[in-house]
Parts: C-alpha cells; structure tokens; sequence
C-alpha cells in the first residue's frame, strides 16, 4: 500500500525558522534508512505559508489568497510518499523519526487510493485505464534518451578522436575484463577481453554511450547525430574536424532551417549533422 506521510507545520515552521544543523543530519540518515528499505518513493520539506497562495473555488469562481493562513494546525511542512506492506509498517517506521519541530508536533498518515479502490465508481475500468495511460505518461516524462554506438574493436581511437575534434569529455570507461560479472566466453570475440565494454562521453549539453561490442562487426546505418553550435566559425570547426578521415555527405550550406548546415560522415563511419542553431540570415 501507498501512504502519504504528512509533516504537521508547527509555530517555528511558520515562522520560517531553519532545522538545527544536528536535525538536518538526524532527519537525512533517517531518510537514508527509507531508501535502503526501499520504503520512501519521494519528500520533500515546504517553505512556511507565507510563501504560499491558496486558491478559493465557490461555483465557477477562483479567488487567489495569499499566505500566510490562520489556522497552523491544519498546514503542513513537509511530507513523504512510502510504499509500505501495512499500516503497521508505516507506523513503526513514523515512530523512528527524529522529531520534526523544536516544540510539540504532530505527523498525519493518509493511505493514498489505488485504481482497484474506484471499482464501484468505475464499472467499465474506462477510468482506471485513463489513470493508467497517464502513469505511463508520467514516467516517460522523466526518461532520459541517448544513443549508444557500437565501435567493433575502435571505441578507444573514436573517444580520442571526438576529444581532440569536438571536446568530447569522456565521463566514464570499462573494459571487458574490468566488469564485476564475467562475460561468457561464447559471446566475446579472442582478443576483445581489454576492449571497451562500456563508456560515457559528453558534448556539449549531448550525453552518448559507446561500446567495442563483442565483435569487430559494426553497422551506423539508418540514424545521424546532430551538433548544433552557436556560430557559423565554431560549426565550421567542428564540421571539418570531424570529417578529417571520413567524407563529407552536403558541405556546409545555408538552407531554409539553418544559417549553416552540413552532413559528413566520420572515419568510424558514425553519420553527423552539423549546423548552426536557427533560421538563415
């Protein structure tokens, strides 16, 4: 089950007075002891009301009122989201919580409705399966997405290649025979066992991951990276680096989209698009 976990404010907190610092250090050890029990899913802390606006509604009337609020008891300070297997649990663990405020103060434990409790509400599942497409939503909003490019034996040239070319900052490498699990032999080609397994690097604000892959086979067909840069002189420089030992596919131009854009493979055969940032001038 799912609970909120509720923070009472208190006077000091409304008044906007800090943690002590032994109270900060109390409360993230505690909060350390969630994440490893793999109970806390979220929490945060919240400014004092006075910083806050509370919004009216009264029919199709909405009324902004700004903070603070009168009556402290009924504000929060803070919260948490758990997943516990009990009630029990959540109350055993809400137990072992520093105390929050300097005075007396109280901390509220509110089970969170899941889809199956709208049943009666919901006789078609139509809901429930809204609610689910917008978890799924929800998640996707926070992913994350790079590409991965496999080198077949060059990796280590190719990171030194985009450091000296385009300032490729290399963030993290291992190699086959440096990983914690043993890659069965049946997979991994003779000779590739000091080959890269996995890395990191960055350019610009792009995050790319690269790999030797287990064999000396590699295909960049049907997929570019793109460079964008803030002037024509730094896209220049950048196009030319990286078509050094590769081939230019449409030198650098201006086009409809772009004061300067350009496409060129490099001598790893990786595909890339170089312009400048915005419309022709």
């Amino acid at each position: 089950m799912k609970v909120m976990v509720i923070v009472k404010a208190s006077k000091s907190s409304e008044a906007g007075e800090m943690p002590s610092e032994q109270l900060l250090a109390e409360m993230g050890k505690y909060n350390e002891e969630l994440v490893e029990a793999g109970i806390m899913k979220a929490g945060e802390g919240l400014k004092p009301s006075s910083e806050g606006v509370r919004v009216h509604f009264c029919g199709s009337e909405r009324t902004v009122i700004d903070g603070p609020f009168a009556e402290t008891k009924e504000l929060i300070a803070g919260y948490w989201l758990w997943e516990v297997a009990s009630m029990q649990e959540a109350i055993d663990w809400v137990k072992r919580c520093p105390a929050p405020m300097p005075e007396d103060s109280d901390i509220d434990i509110r089970p969170i409705f899941e889809a199956g409790d709208f049943e009666p509400c919901d006789p078609t599942g139509e809901v429930r399966k809204q609610e689910e497409t917008l978890v799924k939503r929800i998640a996707l909003q926070d992913a994350s997405f790079a590409s991965y490019l496999f080198y077949g034996g060059c990796c280590e040239e190719a990171l030194a290649f985009y450091e000296q070319a385009i300032g490729a900052r290399v963030t993290m490498k291992m190699r086959f025979d440096e990983s914690p699990d043993p890659v069965p032999e049946e997979i991994l080609q003779a000779g590739f066992e000091s080959k890269i397994m996995h890395a990191s690097f960055t350019v610009g604000r792009m995050n790319v991951m690269a790999s030797d892959g287990c064999e000396e086979t590699s295909k960049f067909d049907g997929f570019r990276l793109t460079l964008t840069l803030g002037s024509a002189e730094a896209c220049k420089a950048a196009f030319d680096a990286l078509s050094q030992g590769g081939k230019v596919d449409m030198p650098l131009a201006a086009t409809f989209w772009s004061p300067l854009f350009g496409m060129l493979t490099d001598k790893f055969g990786i595909g890339w698009m170089v312009m400048v940032e915005g419309e022709p001038s």
